[in-house]
């Protein structure tokens, strides 16, 4: 179920029970753990500060992985990586709601605590299991948006009301131009758990490369004493980054979502091969993009995907801005946005995908390495 205000299922907490002053269930009792393991699961941050005070005192580095929920691989990947590095791991799934856009898809936005729960109780025995590994996944912290917004939930709007955090021009552009909110609600939700749990070091995932990058400058900026580690893209089979909002494709349009990724090899190749330059790279990468929309617009109605490039972008790698030609001591950043448009003429028993099969913007990355110091 929704972390977000719900109580945890009882099959999965091995404490009773109660009823907040709000009618929602709540769990109040400390100590809460995931069952047959050891992991404590905290709704509030005085208990969270609480246990981090005593993590401190046993020297022992904490790692945050902070998440939506909605666990996939791409998630497990960045905690195996976190308890590498550090004693305890704590990862946070929390739904976020000033990072969505007012016409976004917050509402519909997958919550699936239930399975998030099981898989890391699963991922908790792989690393009890595997020698090599410095640390456990040691707490869950999972709080209502009261605990997260003592004042009130802060506007969705462009010109809302609140206490933000807001990193520009970096969050200005691409992303930030798309969905204006979206950095600001970022920052925000990621200051606010950094000063929280207070990790040694905290984990992202390079398919949000813009979000890592915001992320960087944040920290810097504001002279907070973390470290940023950024973990690989894990991909589907077929090369599609994995996301939690792939469950909305279904059949049809999960077998084209992998245009944005085509798009980006093809420019990453022209780099590989030497050339340098906006055009030289991003030129074919278009073309590509054009031939795979004809391709689907000559199918019927009953078979096709309709699909919209919102981007492509080659990008400094520390400011996000657009480059004309590739600084061979920096590399770039290859980016893109797609956005899936609803199926159309659905035939009957069609797999639509989750909530009927919305809207789906999907985004992807590419790392151009330097070629020389």
């Amino acid at each position: 179920m929704d972390p977000e205000g719900v109580a945890l299922p009882p099959r999965l907490l091995s404490t009773p029970r109660s009823f907040s002053s709000s009618g929602s269930l709540y769990f109040r009792q400390k100590d809460q753990v995931i069952p047959n393991t050891s992991i404590k699961v905290f709704r509030e941050i005085p208990s969270l500060r609480q246990w981090r005070r005593k993590q401190l005192h046993d020297y022992r580095s904490v790692g945050l992985v902070p998440t939506m929920g909605a666990l996939h691989e791409g998630h497990l990947s960045l905690i195996r990586l976190a308890a590498e590095e550090n004693s305890s791991v704590v990862v946070s799934i929390y739904v976020n709601p000033t990072q969505f856009g007012v016409h976004e898809d917050l509402a519909s936005y997958p919550k699936t605590w239930a399975k998030d729960i099981e898989m890391l109780r699963d991922l908790d025995r792989e690393l009890a299991a595997d020698g090599g590994k410095m640390g456990k996944i040691a707490a869950v912290f999972a709080p209502t948006t009261e605990e997260m917004y003592p004042s009130g939930r802060p506007s969705q709007e462009v010109d809302g009301k609140g206490s933000f955090v807001t990193i520009t021009p970096v969050g200005e552009v691409l992303e930030g131009a798309s969905r204006p909110t979206f950095f600001r609600g970022v920052a925000t939700v990621c200051m606010k758990l950094f000063n929280i749990v207070t990790p040694e070091k905290v984990y992202f995932g390079q398919k949000d490369v813009q979000q890592t990058v915001v992320i960087k400058k944040m920290v810097k900026d504001f002279c907070i004493d973390t470290q940023v580690v950024v973990g690989e893209t894990q991909r589907e089979f077929d090369g599609l980054a994995m996301s939690s909002r792939n469950v909305y494709l279904g059949t049809r349009r999960r077998r084209v979502a992998t245009v944005l990724s085509k798009v980006l090899r093809v420019a990453e190749t022209g780099y590989l091969r030497g050339y340098r330059t906006r055009d030289e790279l991003l030129g074919p990468a278009g073309e590509l993009a054009k031939l795979l929309l004809m391709e689907q617009h000559q199918l019927r109605p009953e078979e096709r995907v309709k699909f919209e490039i919102d981007y492509i972008s080659l990008a400094d790698p520390e400011t996000m801005q657009e480059v004309e030609e590739v600084d061979e001591t920096k590399g770039a950043i290859l980016s893109g946005a797609v956005k899936m448009l609803p199926v159309e003429s659905p035939q009957p028993g069609e797999d639509l995908g989750s909530s009927g099969g919305p809207p789906v913007r999907l985004i992807d990355n590419i790392i151009l390495k330097p070629v020389r110091l």
